[in-house]
């Protein structure tokens, strides 16, 4: 079968080949999903460039790629809430990692049934984004009217997080480029800033919550703009405590500066590492059938021009979801 393989850490023309490989063979508890399309990730092309490779250990060569959707085509003798033939859609555990290829093998526990009224293409757009959304704004307790600023609204995590905060009923504001000002906007956000020409500081102020998926000073920044109490959901910036002992990093201690700066607003800070999570998927699924949640495609490839896309996703300048597909 073809998949799009990582063959060395370096640039994603280098490190990345479009190899014949073996079909995968699954386990008792493992279903066996024919490749309908698949999704692109930032976490990806960083893998590929070599800069997580202390915390993620693969034996090269392997494929990539941690979204998929498709159809169960084979299904392990423990596997009982899937049949064959059901159209599906996950976030494959690290272990599994590899849905850029033609099949993949996944813990059935960890697969659900995609949404009826979704394309392929469209449901593979939503698993790792949605549950990162999820997960970081619950773990910060989002409710209705929250102020919330959630920052790089036209990317694949901002445009999910703008349309969930809004079915939560939360007020939101949103950063962006002035091309995608009115696309943002259209997703529901309640003041879109366009920070070519504006200071989201100046205009998102006393807020609830933020939604930091840029990392660096934007970490730090949001507490200048949190009220009293308020609260900082990261992607991208150092560990909590919690996410710390998650990820397996012993005797942690938040860098003073960060400390400080929790301690002058008695905020609450947290950084999300994401996890696969069925009965979430469940509940995006239903958010899109009721059409509360639109996924967001921006370009759709083929495999063959797997390397061609992951180059694209690399600049930046994608609004949603980058697909590969093989439908």
């Amino acid at each position: 079968m073809k998949a799009l393989q990582i063959i060395k850490y370096g640039t994603i023309k280098d490190g990345l080949s479009l190899n014949e490989i073996e079909k995968p063979k699954i386990k008792p508890k493992d279903v066996l999903i024919e490749v309908k399309a698949a999704s692109l990730n930032p976490i990806d092309y960083k893998i590929i460039e070599g800069h997580l490779k202390d915390m993620i250990s693969l034996k090269l060569p392997t494929t990539i790629g941690y979204d998929v959707s498709g159809v169960v085509v084979e299904k392990g003798a423990e596997v009982h809430n899937l049949e064959i033939g059901s159209e599906v859609y996950s976030r494959v555990p690290q272990e599994q990692m590899g849905t850029i290829a033609e099949y993949v093998a996944v813990t059935s526990e960890l697969v659900a049934k995609k949404p009826k009224n979704a394309s392929f293409e469209e449901a593979a757009a939503l698993p790792l984004t949605g549950l990162t959304a999820i997960q970081a704004l619950e773990r910060v307790g989002l409710k209705e009217n929250d102020r919330i600023l959630i920052h790089a609204g036209s990317g694949g995590v901002g445009s999910f997080a703008i349309q969930y905060a809004k079915a939560k009923g939360a007020i939101v504001y949103t950063t962006t480029s002035t091309k995608n000002v009115d696309w943002v906007k259209a997703l529901g956000a309640d003041r879109v800033i366009d920070y070519t020409t504006e200071d989201y500081k100046e205009v998102a102020n006393n807020l609830d919550i933020v939604f930091d998926t840029l990392g660096k000073d934007y970490t730090f920044d949001a507490f200048d703009i949190i009220k009293e109490g308020g609260k900082v959901t990261t992607l991208v910036g150092p560990p909590d405590k919690d996410t710390a002992k998650q990820m397996g990093i012993k005797d942690y201690q938040l860098p003073e500066r960060l400390s400080h700066l929790i301690e002058k607003k008695s905020a609450q800070y947290a950084l999300t590492w994401m996890q696969p999570n069925v009965e979430q998927l469940d509940i995006i699924a239903a958010m899109v059938e009721d059409e509360t949640i639109k996924p967001i495609i921006d370009l759709i490839y083929a495999i063959e021009d797997g390397i061609a896309a992951y180059e694209y996703l690399a600049t930046g300048s994608a609004k949603g979801k980058v697909i590969i597909s093989l439908s």
